[in-house]
């Protein structure tokens, strides 16, 4: 299949192009400017990059990825909304590869790709071949994405928007089987009124997910203390102590990480 995504270079959609390359699937791509890291890792992968949304410029494609940061009136969302050629957002595409994997899913307002990071770690040190999307580079792992041969998959879960057509959360779309909450606190005003828009997304993510699921998180943080009374399905753990001291690493903040990170790999039985 030739897929086209529009608004390429962040990091999401650049290590979704990745995925899809790695399954299998031809992939081009625009935004307004591309910059590094990413935009020399799509290089690197041979995509075809076209610059600017012009109607004329846009490729055909079987399927076209509209980011996040795109909206109407954009020349090419205009153009595929006329034609009623077929569009996705980036998060559904990702959760249709994602839906047979066992998916570990970190959200939260901060701490996100570090604790993806020292996930993925953990399970890369045991020699997994896992797949995982992180929104960030680390000196340890060749790209920000990997669709991986393990059936684990590890996803940084963001809770901004899917598409100016789908105003849920990224993450409702992952429908994970472990998910780590680092904290929460209000963000993103652009798109949420107050912290109860956010406890609402939260909330609609918990009620896809299976029962079979967990949901870890640190109890230490008022704003999850006030998650907690919310209706769940899956089973939950929430952390009391943040007492590692990881040598390496600066900060109280990266040792709630990193016990968050054990806690997560705990729950598949490493030591």
């Amino acid at each position: 299949m030739k897929i086209h995504i529009l608004g390429i270079c962040g990091t999401f959609m650049g290590g979704l192009a990745r995925i899809l390359i790695e399954s299998g699937h031809k992939v081009t791509g625009s935004d307004n400017n591309f910059y590094p890291p990413m935009s020399d890792q799509l290089r690197e992968l041979d995509v075809e990059l076209t610059k600017g949304f012009e109607s004329s410029s846009m490729p055909e494609a079987d399927l076209y990825v509209i980011g996040n940061a795109l909206s109407r009136g954009n020349k090419c969302v205009e153009e595929i909304l006329n034609k009623n050629l077929p569009y996705k957002s980036g998060p559904e595409v990702l959760g249709d590869i994602i839906k047979d994997r066992f998916v570990i899913a970190v959200s939260g307002t901060h701490g996100k790709t570090t604790t993806s990071f020292m996930i993925a770690k953990i399970f890369q040190s045991l020699g997994k071949d896992i797949g995982y999307l992180i929104g960030g580079i680390s000196p340890d792992f060749s790209f920000s994405a990997k669709i991986g041969s393990d059936e684990i998959f590890i996803i940084e879960a963001d809770e901004y928007d899917s598409a100016f057509f789908d105003k849920r959360s990224k993450f409702i779309h992952y429908k994970p089987h472990i998910l780590g909450i680092t904290n929460i606190e209000y963000d993103h005003s652009d798109i949420f009124q107050n912290l109860d828009d956010i406890y609402k997304q939260f909330q609609n993510l918990f009620r896809v997910m299976p029962s079979n699921s967990i949901v870890l998180s640190h109890h230490i943080n008022t704003n999850i203390k006030k998650l907690t009374k919310s209706q769940f399905w899956s089973k939950t753990k929430f952390l009391e102590k943040e007492d590692l001291q990881i040598s390496n690493l600066l900060g109280k903040h990266n040792n709630e990480n990193a016990t968050l990170a054990i806690n997560i790999a705990s729950q598949l039985n490493i030591d």
